[in-house]
C-alpha cells in the first residue's frame, strides 16, 4: 500500500464524549472524511483497525495522494498505543504523521500547526511521543480556550462547547480541513504558513 502518511484525530470513544472539547480531533477527522467523499465522489475505504484499537480509513486526497486516517479507540491517555502500531505496520515515519488535537493555550477556533516540541500537558500527545520515541511529528492544535481555574481543566476538556466558543470553533472547521488538505497537497511548510497566519 503506497501511502503518503497518516492523519490522526484525537479524542475519547463513546457517546458521552461526543462533541466535547477533548474530542475536537475526532470531529475534524469525520469532517475530513465527508469533505473528501464530497470532493471525489468516493466513500473513504474503511480498513480493519481492530488489531490497532482504532477506527481506520484510507482516503485519496486529490493532488495529495493516499493517506490513512485514524481515530484511536484507546481513550486519550493511551493514544500512542494505537498510533505507534499502525505506523509500524504500514512502515510510516514520524514526519509522515499529522495529529489533530485540542489545545488549551489557544483561544477557541484558533489554529497552530507545528512540528515537534513538548506535549504542553496534553496526555494524548505525550502518549504518542513516548510510544514513537520522538516528538518530531506534526500537530494541528485547535484552540478550545481554558478555564480560569486550573483545577477545572479536566471537567473543561470533557465538557461541551457553548456560546461564543461554540460559534468560534464551528467557524474554524473549514480552516481545519483546509489546513489538513494543504498539508497533504502542498506539504507541511506551506500548510504551516497558511494555518498560522490566518486571521480569526
Amino acid at each position: 500500500m503506497d501511502l503518503n502518511g497518516i492523519i490522526v484525530g484525537l479524542g475519547n470513544p463513546g457517546a458521552k464524549y461526543q462533541g466535547t472539547r477533548h474530542n475536537i480531533g475526532f470531529m475534524a477527522v469525520q469532517m475530513l472524511l465527508e469533505e473528501v467523499e464530497r470532493g471525489t465522489g468516493r466513500r473513504p475505504e474503511q480498513l480493519s483497525g481492530a488489531k490497532f484499537n482504532a477506527l481506520l480509513w484510507r482516503i485519496q486526497i486529490p493532488g495529495g495522494g493516499s493517506w490513512l486516517v485514524a481515530e484511536p479507540q484507546t481513550y486519550m491517555n493511551l493514544s500512542g498505543d494505537a498510533v505507534q502500531p499502525i505506523m509500524a505496520y504500514y512502515k510510516l515515519k514520524p514526519e509522515q504523521l499529522l495529529v489533530v488535537h485540542d489545545e488549551l493555550d489557544l483561544e477557541p477556533g484558533r489554529l497552530k500547526l507545528k512540528k515537534g516540541g513538548g506535549a504542553a500537558g496534553h496526555n494524548g500527545i505525550k502518549s504518542i511521543q513516548q510510544r514513537l520515541g520522538t516528538p518530531d511529528f506534526y500537530r494541528l492544535r485547535v484552540g478550545v480556550g481554558k478555564p480560569q481555574d486550573r483545577e477545572q481543566v479536566t471537567s473543561w476538556v470533557l465538557g461541551h462547547f457553548f456560546g461564543p466558543d461554540k460559534d468560534a470553533v464551528e467557524k474554524a472547521f473549514p480552516d481545519i480541513i483546509d489546513a489538513v488538505i494543504r498539508f497533504a497537497v502542498d506539504g507541511p511548510e506551506r500548510a504551516i504558513n497558511v494555518a498560522n497566519t490566518r486571521k480569526k
